[in-house]
């Protein structure tokens, strides 16, 4: 039910933003269909400073916690990870995160997931693959984070 209510939210933030001309992401722009997250982006701030995100490697059981900014990307054993962007609630820095991962195995130019992870609900848009999840845990502000 839950699932159902953020889609729907989605959906309808979706078709505002397109009628009151709202800039999307560059990576948005190049094709990525826009899952855009359940809180409207008039009520979500972009942090420049980046992203924190974890990252479980499933054969080893190792978890390794790492930042990235934006547009920066980062190798993690066999794939690689690059933000597009993170946002946050506006009244609430250290709530929730809404990050845009472009996740690709090393070596293959089409990602193998490309859209937006919610820190709050990291099985909504999670990534498919049989070694490795990543997720955000918050963004990075300019408070120190």
């Amino acid at each position: 039910m839950r699932l159902a209510a953020v889609l729907v939210a989605a959906m309808l933030a979706g078709a505002v933003h397109a009628q009151e001309g709202i800039e999307t992401s560059p990576l948005l722009d190049e094709g990525v269909t826009d899952f855009a997250p359940a809180v409207s982006r008039q009520h979500a701030t972009i942090s420049p400073e980046g992203v924190v995100l974890r990252a479980l490697d499933k054969v080893s059981g190792e978890v390794i916690d790492f930042d990235l900014d934006a547009g920066q990307t980062k190798q993690l054993g066999y794939i690689q990870v690059t933000l597009g962007e993170c946002r946050f609630p506006t009244l609430n820095p250290s709530g929730d995160a809404f990050a845009f991962l472009q996740i690709r195995v090393a070596g293959n130019p089409a990602p193998v997931f490309s859209g937006w992870m919610i820190a709050s609900s990291p099985a909504l848009n999670a990534l498919d693959h049989a070694r490795y999840d990543v997720w955000p845990l918050r963004c990075r502000t300019s408070s120190g984070d």
